[in-house]
């Protein structure tokens, strides 16, 4: 009776826009949450996603204080600094998608590997996504759930022990399927075959997986020529065509992949829609992607798994960086003791150009400097910016979104150590999880 009087106030809540009501759904048992969701109608679910997202909001901008404040404390620089609160917001979010559609959610290891945080996302998350043998290794014994690996070619020399790890093997040609599959069999894992979709929406060619004559997942004139000799071996099948985008792009990715591979999805255990989802930004349209998977896997009678990275740890760490030294050259140039080659090399490599807390863009604050890194590289410079007040040595700066493909990323160029790792735990306390030595450097040389 208690709980069911819980359920019949949150409903009330949600009528009402309380905003406390998301915080109630998300401390709710599972049976619970699924009878709050039983009990709304359209329009109910949709306030609900709106509360979500709203009381979500208000956390990160309540977060920024705490980073700013931690910044201008005595933290050792450069550190990594990562909020596990925020972390477990935006898994609160995933597993909200997962209760209203019943789609399995993976984490995608190429774009966050801490596994010091991994407790608070084994609670709502079903496993992980690895792409070769570490990763898959790290995801069994870290991870704990299900290890689903894709490589674009397995090594006869590794083969065996990924299957060792994995639940799952993603192929990415028949080839491939053909040499390894009967391994996998016998080893008890699923079995699934990565396909080019047709469509794609990437800005980057770079980034993009299905770029012309690109070498990830089988086309469909090679499918349709090989898939029917081998799909007695193949239980699910897997495309990846997103980098940080919203559902509307794999609305569009779905019409062509359907158009395509449609026929051949019924009688599959599972489709895998890749990864690039930005679920937990906050414009992401969360009830389209709701939809899309709703309407897939009642079409098709097959399991949906997505496999977000960044979406994970999507605004949850920052990198904080301390100022070495001011140089003029025509221009006001701070160096900084972190680097964008060797510790944010997205920077040089997209390229983009990170946030800083309380900066602007050159020109729009009283005081422009361009920020530069301590390495020997002409080109370590992370770009311009402006502020209130003039940079001078010991001030620290906070880089925004740093917990993504950075600490996965970085390297010990020019032998600059790597920056700590930090997380503020849940209670409040930061731990120092990582300090990285020479030795660091040195077992990295021959």
């Amino acid at each position: 009776m208690a709980v069911d009087r819980k359920i019949e106030e949150m409903i009330q809540a949600i009528a009402a826009k309380d905003i406390d009501a998301a915080g109630a759904y998300h401390r709710l048992p599972g049976e619970a949450r699924r009878k709050v969701l039983e009990a709304l109608d359209g329009k109910g679910l949709r306030s609900l996603t709106r509360l979500i997202k709203n009381a979500k909001k208000q956390r990160f901008a309540a977060a920024d204080k705490r980073f700013l404040e931690i910044a201008d404390g005595d933290i050792a620089t450069p550190v990594y600094l990562i909020d596990e609160t925020l972390i477990e917001e935006n898994m609160r979010v995933m597993r909200y998608v997962k209760d209203r559609t019943g789609c399995r959610i993976l984490h995608a290891l190429k774009a966050y590997a801490s596994f010091s945080t991994f407790p608070v996302m084994r609670k709502y998350l079903d496993g992980v996504c690895a792409s070769g043998l570490n990763e898959a290794r790290l995801g069994y014994e870290e991870f704990g759930k299900e290890v689903h690996t894709f490589a674009v070619a397995y090594n006869e020399k590794e083969v065996g022990r990924i299957l060792k790890y994995s639940d799952v093997i993603i192929f990415n040609s028949f080839y491939q399927l053909r040499q390894y599959g009967p391994m996998a069999k016998k080893e008890g894992l699923e079995i699934g075959l990565r396909v080019n979709p047709g469509h794609s929406e990437v800005a980057t060619e770079m980034y993009n997986p299905c770029a012309p004559n690109s070498r990830l997942g089988v086309v469909y004139s090679a499918f349709k020529e090989e898939f029917p000799a081998s799909k007695e071996w193949v239980d699910g099948i897997h495309f990846h065509a997103m980098c940080e985008q919203n559902s509307d792009v794999l609305e569009r990715i779905l019409r062509s992949f359907e158009k395509l591979y449609g026929q051949y999805i019924r009688g599959s255990k599972w489709v895998n829609f890749g990864g690039g989802h930005h679920v937990t930004r906050n414009d992401y349209d969360i009830e389209r992607l709701i939809r899309l998977i709703n309407t897939f896997k009642k079409r098709y009678g097959v399991q949906v798994y997505l496999e977000p990275g960044e979406a994970s740890v999507l605004n949850a760490g920052v990198l904080i960086s301390t100022i070495l030294d001011v140089v003029k050259n025509k221009i006001e140039i701070a160096i900084m003791d972190a680097s964008a080659e060797a510790h944010m090399p997205d920077v040089l490599l997209m390229p983009y150009k990170p946030h800083i807390k309380g900066s602007a863009p050159p020109g729009k604050k009283r005081y422009t400097y361009s920020l530069g890194g301590p390495s020997c590289l002409a080109g370590d410079v992370v770009g311009g910016y402006s502020f209130d007040r003039p940079l001078k040595k010991g001030d620290k700066l906070v880089f925004a979104d740093m917990a993504l493909y950075s600490i996965v990323k970085n390297t010990t160029f020019n032998g600059i150590g790597l920056p700590d790792i930090a997380v503020i735990r849940s209670s409040g306390e930061i731990e120092l999880v990582k300090r990285f030595g020479y030795r660091e450097y040195r077992d990295r040389q021959s």
